[in-house]
């Protein structure tokens, strides 16, 4: 009787030291990605769960604009609701124009400028001392203790602030507007625009509490959704763009104006002010001299920003009931040609494509910002291509629904909504210039951009926060945006991934969404496990590298002899390039770097004819060799390629071939 090996080798086994097995680690590139674990706020199914709270921020601001001091002084009222299921014993407030203060974080480190393809994008402030004056602060009609780090205010409050429990913030502030403002606010005189301009109470949230990350210049915003009622008053001779809808026209707007705006609720756009009319007071407003006040209101939305000169032309149109306007200076050549048809399509196709516009009205103002969006509200520069103006018009609308709709942090995932818009910015885009060279080399400039700036030892993860990365346009632009492209074109399909990323925008409408809901929604509507994907666009800077690594025709064995044993199974022999036998061929494929992605394979005959195989991304699941067999008939395979179409960031294409490419 022969004796099993099996006991003895199981004991051995059992008998190894705990500390040898333990170093036996899941290096695939499929391995699971640690994710935050599921809980009631947050669903392992990528929506919110049961018990999601989120907080709720409503303002009442009355604001004054002194042109000669070029100074705001504004009076605001905060109801801050606390829906948390904690007790709050203090308050976080955002004071974002302490960018400006002597001493402040961006003077001492001086943030890299935002490079846009060849356009600064200036975060530094160094030539201007400002920043923003408290007055007065009351927290329930009381003073309390104020802490002020940076772009910080923390508030102790009186009492704890508990679930269900809401506290009034009364306070007065001014501060001086400066030329350029981290370019994301500022003035040329005389025309303002004004962002980040009031205190606003920060987030928080289930996942870090209060979001304290102070305003650099590189990181963007995070904030609570609330309704706003502000007044401003300017100049009379001042025309004012602002977030909200305007509620006393008859005050601040001529008859003639006012009509116009009622013809503008059709499909046919209307100047409001005329390039005759632009800058003539008397033609334009109701009053030439003092002040006049603009009322404006907006329902749920994250923030609220406005412009104002006293030289503007003024166009308007309407789509879906939404009014769609834009303002201008007369020198605004391309404004005036083609401005309001471009903005009429950025809301029209981005809501027909991804998730309707929520607000009543899209405003859009011409001035020395090179771009910045708010809700309703976008800050544009006159530009000089009709290309680069559609672009940068379209982009900062695009932002009304990434982060205004869904309330991404970007002050930690930038990706989220810069690299979400310029990714849906491609397809709209494309269709503007539909037929035309501009069009047709849209969806490369991003594939171009990675072998520009995906340099090795350089390139950083798109997690890593704004403020930390050296190259922000192509980690949180131009990077998520392929990420995103070849998502949906090469490994999801346009019609899983559509469905997947609609939804997404649904559930996460008015929402603050992390990285995990997005990954999860994604998981979930489409029935992928896409942790590798998430691992090496997200987490990393992973490079891809697919190659031929040999091919060769099988030969079938020899006619037995008479008597002879059978024939082996059949042997390979590698083809020689140029003259490959008839008969099946056998094609090894590589995937030599950390990036996996799926393979195209197109396949070159004699006779002329080719064909496409795809290859999903499994076959890489057994390591980073896949082998198949390739039945050809009469016609002789002479060449070979990988990812024929140049879609995929192969960082080394001499591989990518093998014999005869026409």
């Amino acid at each position: 009787m022969r004796r099993s090996v099996v006991p003895a080798l199981l004991a051995a086994l059992v008998a190894l030291p705990t500390a040898l097995v333990a170093q036996v680690a899941d290096t695939s590139a499929f391995r699971r990605l640690d994710l935050p674990t599921p809980n009631a706020y947050r669903s392992a199914g990528g929506q919110p769960g049961p018990g999601y709270w989120q907080n709720r921020a409503s303002y009442t601001i009355e604001a004054t604009l002194d042109t000669a001091r070029n100074e705001v002084r504004g009076t605001e009222r905060i109801l801050y609701e606390n829906h948390s299921p904690d007790a709050l014993d203090f308050l976080w407030l955002q004071v974002e124009q302490n960018l400006f203060a002597p001493g402040s974080i961006n003077q001492i480190t001086s943030p890299p400028p935002l490079l846009f393809g060849g356009t600064i994008f200036n975060m530094a402030n160094r030539d201007f001392a400002g920043g923003l004056t408290i007055d007065r602060l009351l927290v329930g009609g009381r003073e309390v203790p104020q802490y002020l780090w940076d772009t910080m205010l923390r508030l102790d409050l009186p009492a704890p602030l508990g679930t269900g429990e809401s506290v009034t913030l009364d306070m007065a502030f001014h501060f001086t507007i400066p030329v350029n403002g981290a370019g994301r606010m500022g003035r040329d005189n005389p025309l303002y625009e004004l962002g980040q301009w009031y205190p606003r109470v920060a987030v928080y949230d289930d996942v870090h509490g209060w979001n304290t990350m102070p305003y650099i210049g590189t990181g963007e915003f995070y904030l609570e959704y609330g309704d706003y009622d502000v007044r401003l008053t300017v100049p009379a001779g001042f025309i004012v763009a602002s977030t909200g809808t305007l509620e006393n026209p008859a005050e601040v707007l001529t008859a003639a104006q006012r009509e116009r705006l009622t013809r503008a609720r059709g499909t046919t756009p209307v100047a409001i002010i005329t390039a005759d009319e632009a800058g003539d007071a008397a033609r334009t407003r109701p009053s030439t001299t003092g002040f006049l006040t603009w009322h404006f209101r907006a329902d749920n939305v994250r923030d609220v920003a406005w412009g104002a000169a006293p030289v503007l032309r003024w166009d308007a149109v309407s789509w879906n009931g939404i009014l769609i306007q834009t303002y201008y200076r007369p020198t605004a050549r391309l404004w005036a040609a083609e401005g309001i048809r471009m903005a009429e399509h950025a809301i029209r196709f981005f809501s027909e494509h991804w998730a309707t516009y929520p607000y009543p009205q899209a405003s859009t103002i011409e001035g020395p910002i090179e771009g910045m969006e708010y809700p309703m509200m976008t800050f544009v520069p006159a530009e000089t291509t009709r290309e680069n103006l559609y672009w940068v018009l379209m982009h900062e609308f695009g932002h009304e629904w990434y982060p205004m709709l869904v309330g991404s942090d970007e002050r930690r995932y930038p990706w989220m909504d810069e690299g979400f818009n310029v990714f849906i910015d491609l397809y709209a885009f494309a269709d503007y210039f539909k037929g035309t060279p501009p069009a047709d080399t849209v969806f490369t400039t991003i594939l171009n951009a990675y072998f520009a700036h995906a340099t090795p030892g350089q390139e950083q993860p798109l997690i890593d926060a704004p403020s930390e990365v050296r190259d922000l346009y192509f980690t949180a632009y131009q990077k998520p945006a392929l990420m995103m492209k070849l998502l949906r074109e090469e490994v999801l399909g346009p019609e899983a991934f559509d469905r997947a990323f609609r939804e997404y925008t649904r559930r996460w409408s008015f929402r603050h969404p992390q990285p995990a809901d997005f990954f999860r929604t994604m998981d979930n509507l489409t029935g992928r496990n896409l942790d590798w994907y998430w691992r090496e666009w997200v987490y990393s800077t992973a490079r891809l590298d697919q190659a031929i690594d040999s091919v060769a025709t099988v030969v079938p064995p020899a006619a037995p002899r008479a008597g002879a044993a059978p024939a082996a199974a059949p042997s390979y022999r590698r083809a020689d390039g140029t003259q490959p036998v008839n008969g099946d061929v056998r094609i090894v494929l590589a995937n030599r770097r950390e990036m996996v992605m799926p393979a195209e394979l197109k396949l070159f005959y004699d006779d002329g004819t080719s064909e496409v195989r795809k290859l999903p991304v499994e076959v890489w699941f057994l390591g980073s060799r896949y082998a198949t067999t390739v039945s050809t008939g009469t016609k002789r395979l002479v060449g070979l390629e990988i990812d024929p179409r140049h879609v995929m960031p192969d960082v080394d294409r001499r591989n990518n071939r093998w014999g005869r490419i026409p």
